[in-house]
């Protein structure tokens, strides 16, 4: 908790799903907040909720957003290319959900449990990342500290909420027609129909083949763990599950380990669960800030050579995108960013 004083925070997209839970991780973590303005692209009174009372969503705008000590972007990409450099002119700390800044020189990709020291005095455009490498890089980080990481291959099973709203209501709109035995409504978050079903898609194809999250979490994750070099290869999935990402990841070792030491380094690492025997599913995990790792084991089923064994591994992991995964993960860097001296308060 911030001590040294109270902070005027905004935030943008505030009837979103992931600007409600900005909202409420704001309050959890009992973030100093002297005022609250909340915005979406046009007025709704009484439309978000903030310490247990309903308030008023105003309509964005360049004037509306001075005074600010603290801006959150939880909405379009279009919204922090209009309005997010005129708030850096004026010195405000802009945290954004948005892809906009994300791969920007210069600019830090901060996941706080992975990388806390990228974040200078002299910041104030924090893009938050990609969901899905955000988990993931909260998983790796404690592999590359305890042995060096030099490959990884990764299958996503990514939630309807990493589509917003409309992909949650896309999934409960599908599941409540079959259940009534009436035809689906024609999908339009995602490539397919997603109830009882998953889509190998999530964005468009480039001309290699892979998609625009598959080239995000692949760029995303080399930022974020400082491996410019890491080979790392990504398969991104749509299934019908709310609002936790799970992740299968192969991933080899710079230097021979056991899944004893990896498993001692998941326990101590901060931000992750470790699961040593049970198996953790998405559903489990809704609601929750914690990264967790499950069914760690080794690769020697899988290598001819037992010494190969020693550096190839896999593992099972889960967080909720819409805390971890965006909502949370912007709070900490608030709270971060307050630490290293970032803010000037009100």
């Amino acid at each position: 908790m911030y001590e040294g004083g109270s902070v005027k925070v905004a935030v943008v997209g505030a009837t979103g799903a992931v600007g409600e839970t900005l909202l409420r991780v704001l309050e959890e973590r009992e973030v100093p907040v002297s005022e609250l303005g909340a915005f979406a692209s046009r007025f709704r009174p009484d439309a978000a909720a903030f310490r247990g009372r309903r308030c008023d969503v105003h309509e964005t705008s360049e004037a509306a957003l001075r005074g600010y000590d603290a801006i959150f972007f939880a909405g379009s990409d279009e919204a922090s290319e209009r309005y997010v450099p005129a708030l850096l002119e004026r010195g405000a700390i802009v945290i954004d959900n948005s892809a906009t800044y994300r791969m920007e020189p210069g600019v830090p990709l901060i996941v706080p449990e992975v990388n806390p020291q990228a974040v200078l005095p002299t910041h104030r455009l924090f893009p938050v990342g990609n969901c899905t490498a955000i988990i993931l890089c909260v998983a790796l980080a404690p592999v590359r500290t305890a042995a060096g990481l030099v490959r990884a291959q990764v299958a996503t099973y990514q939630a309807v909420s990493g589509a917003g709203r409309a992909g949650l209501d896309e999934l409960a709109a599908g599941e409540r027609a079959l259940a009534d035995g009436r035809p689906e409504p024609h999908p339009q978050a995602f490539a397919a129909a997603i109830a009882r079903n998953v889509i190998p898609q999530i964005g468009s194809f480039d001309a290699a083949g892979w998609s625009g999250e598959e080239n995000k979490v692949r760029a995303e994750t080399r930022k974020i763990l400082d491996l410019p070099d890491l080979a790392i290869a990504v398969t991104s999935v749509r299934v019908p599950v709310r609002t936790a990402h799970s992740e299968a990841v192969f991933f080899e070792t710079e230097r021979a380990t056991s899944v004893a030491e990896l498993a001692a380094a998941f326990e101590r690492a901060p931000g992750v669960a470790y699961h040593a025997e049970a198996i953790v599913t998405p559903r489990e995990v809704e609601g929750t800030d914690a990264v967790h790792v499950a069914r760690l084991r080794g690769g020697a089923a899988l290598e001819a050579d037992p010494r190969e064994s020693q550096r190839h591994f896999q593992m099972w992991i889960v967080g909720d995108q819409l805390r971890k995964g965006a909502a949370t993960n912007a709070v900490q860097i608030l709270e971060l960013a307050i630490a290293r001296g970032a803010v000037t308060s009100a």
